[in-house]
């Protein structure tokens, strides 16, 4: 086992200097609020016997992180676990110390093994921890079975990000949505306090079963259960409800006729100081894994004139929880009606080729993301070692090297948005009248002007538009 060393090497958890300047880091208060608002150590009142607790509130003050390395190489399972330090102190934990064993495959009981989780046990003890992370997803007995073996709670990956979500989510869809995975997730994983706490049978006695038919009654787990399900058909009601309103929205930008340019990329990549570059949209930036969880939309216009959308779209991660893939699937729609897809990649990263993969991953369920062009942002290269750049760049041909910080790239890749992005079809050479400035207004923010001047009947437009406005510009056009 492996120990102590692990974050006090090179590219650990965040790094320290955050990839942008005061003017492109978006919401100045809600990074206040956000600052302020930490978890206060030492404030819990929690059971000291944490096997009589069924209901605990996520609780991270003082951690250790534990990862079994069972393929691969050594550095890539340190890398992994510097990333569950990244997640732990995004969630507002203080991360004490990280261990790492090499197993051929986790331990059925304690995931571990037994002697191995004795070894935890005394460093929890030695550092004063409260809360052990485990680097992947737990079966409610390896977790129970841990934490008998520690004394403190056991909590694993999922169940981190989820509480991350839960805490950065902000519209009222977002909450529902982190809420209806959060319970998706507890529903199988409930503990009970066992028939001590049942309910009488009830009627069934009067129905004429008689003595000796009362049966423990419906148990207090069995009734939190009934709740949970409960409580998830209103959510999924809620969601359900709230999707014509986004369809709504995504019909109006069609309509428009604007091109859609949506920004991927694994969490703390970069995506939000990009798009705070490209548009001046304040999105909040911060040096945390999920600061958006919430989609930005917004209008620009690349470099020749032509008004385009840019959406900005949640983190992704490895291993992210199915729970929340399923959750935010209709976010992730906003991806297949892109026509150009920016992903956006920490080139400062250790490994960065895996974050791609692990996008990929999550596209490939996605309807209709993979017939959508992507080009791969290299971003944050002002931290980037330029031997790791030129390898990427060879990896990922017609890839852009940016940096939000510095500006370095961002023409660059301004002009290829303007290459990329679908150009309108028709040409049309028409006389508009003055009394249809709207239909002038929409050739410049929707189509491509090839000349324009004035005569005695009007506007003299030869222009390249879509189907639709050239139909409208034919039917009011004037004689020459």
């Amino acid at each position: 086992m492996t120990e102590r060393d692990i974050f006090s090497r090179q590219g650990t958890a965040l790094q320290a200097d955050a990839d942008y300047r005061p003017e492109f880091a978006g919401d100045d208060l809600e990074r206040e609020q956000r600052s302020a608002l930490r978890r206060v150590p030492g404030l819990s009142t929690e059971l000291q016997d944490i096997t009589e607790v069924e209901y605990r509130q996520l609780r991270l003050e003082n951690v250790i992180l534990v990862g079994i390395w069972t393929s691969g190489t050594a550095a890539e399972a340190e890398v992994s676990l510097r990333e569950l330090a990244a997640l732990a102190e995004t969630a507002g934990s203080a991360v004490l110390d990280g261990v790492l064993q090499r197993r051929d495959k986790p331990d059925n009981a304690t995931y571990l093994g037994s002697g191995k989780a004795r070894e935890v046990a005394d460093l929890v003890a030695e550092t004063g921890a409260d809360t052990i992370i485990v680097d992947t997803e737990l079966s409610p007995n390896q977790r129970r079975n841990l934490e008998d073996v520690a004394k403190v709670k056991v909590i694993d990956r999922t169940t981190l990000i989820l509480d991350i979500f839960a805490q950065h989510a902000k519209s009222r869809e977002g909450k529902a949505r982190v809420e209806l995975a959060q319970l998706e997730y507890l529903l199988p994983r409930l503990r009970g306090w066992g028939e001590s706490m049942s309910r009488q049978a009830g009627g069934r006695v009067g129905a004429g079963d008689g003595i000796g038919s009362r049966g423990p009654g419906e148990t207090q787990i069995e009734l939190d259960r009934r709740r949970i399900r409960q409580r998830m058909a209103k959510l999924k009601k809620d969601i359900a409800n709230m999707e014509p309103a986004r369809r709504t929205q995504r019909s109006n930008r069609r309509r428009n006729h604007l091109p859609s340019v949506v920004v991927v990329g694994y969490t703390n990549a970069g995506k939000s100081s990009l798009m705070n570059r490209l548009t001046d949209a304040g999105v909040l930036v911060e040096n945390a894994l999920f600061a958006t969880l919430d989609p930005t939309v917004r209008r620009s216009e690349t470099t020749d004139g032509r008004a385009y959308t840019i959406s900005d779209t949640v983190g992704f991660v490895r291993s992210l929880p199915t729970q929340l893939v399923e959750a935010f699937r209709s976010t992730l729609e906003e991806v297949a009606e892109g026509d150009l897809m920016l992903h956006v990649v920490d080139s400062s990263h250790p490994n960065p080729v895996g974050q791609v993969e692990a996008v990929h991953a999550v596209l490939r369920d996605v309807e209709g993301a993979e017939d959508v062009p992507e080009v791969i942002v290299l971003s944050k290269a002002d931290l980037a070692d330029p031997v790791d750049l030129a390898a990427l760049r060879s990896r990922f041909p017609g890839s852009v090297v940016v940096s939000a910080k510095t500006g370095e790239g961002i023409e660059q890749l301004e002009e290829l948005i303007a290459q990329r992005l679908p150009r309108p079809a028709v040409s049309v050479d028409v006389v508009v009248p003055f009394d249809r400035g709207d239909l002038i207004s929409r050739v410049h923010t929707e189509g491509e002007i090839l000349s324009e001047r004035y005569s005695e009947n009007g506007t003299v437009l030869n222009a390249l538009v879509d189907e639709d406005l050239a139909s409208e510009l034919l039917e009011c056009s004037v004689g020459h």
